[in-house]
């Protein structure tokens, strides 16, 4: 599966986080996915891939030399709740520039003018929404890159230490690190995989 099949599967999922239950993971979508990406890591030969009672996803893909540092990559499930993410109708397009229409039957474009950076991916195949649900790039697009780069890893011949992975609940709500198991991940050094521009 290459990373944007995983990532427009991911999507699918609704993971809005919601910050008025105290109960980790917030909603009962985060949980389903952690349970689809542990499937989906064991799957690909991450033996050791587990959910936590939280609903924390961790793995790890054993060191093939010695003397490395074990690195870790941490993305998040959730999606804020600043619009709909269910129901996400997402679709691939060619970019060729200016502003983008999202939605002929309500006038919703992605404009330029609002979002100035998207100038620079002229020429290059971007997913979007139909503009009435969130996308939830952020941060479903670390998950998908994490796991692609696992899978690569598992069936390369690329020398490499100790590779940490976790998948953490409600970080839109700013809970995502509270329950978070360090030592039992394991890293000496690990990467945030979620971004913008």
């Amino acid at each position: 599966m290459t990373v944007y099949e995983r990532f427009l599967k991911y999507v699918s999922y609704p993971t809005t986080s919601d910050e008025n239950n105290e109960c980790c993971p917030s909603t009962e979508g985060q949980r389903v996915l952690a349970e689809e990406l542990c499937r989906e890591l064991l799957e690909i030969g991450v033996s050791d891939a587990r959910v936590d009672e939280n609903g924390y996803v961790y793995g790890s893909i054993p060191q093939n030399c010695e003397g490395m540092p074990s690195i870790g990559f941490i993305a998040h499930m959730d999606t804020a709740s600043d619009a709909p993410g269910e129901n996400i109708k997402a679709k691939m397009i060619d970019y060729n520039g200016g502003d983008v229409l999202l939605n002929e039957d309500k006038g919703i474009y992605l404009k330029v003018s609002d979002y100035p950076y998207i100038a620079d991916l002229k020429g290059q195949r971007i997913i979007v929404t139909d503009g009435t649900t969130l996308l939830g790039a952020d941060d479903k697009a670390g998950v998908a890159e994490i796991m692609s780069a696992a899978e690569r890893l598992l069936h390369a011949d690329f020398p490499h230490g100790k590779i940490c992975i976790g998948f953490t609940p409600d970080e839109e709500i700013g809970r995502g690190a509270d329950l978070f198991d360090v030592e039992g991940f394991g890293a000496d050094y690990a990467y945030t995989l979620d971004g913008g521009a």
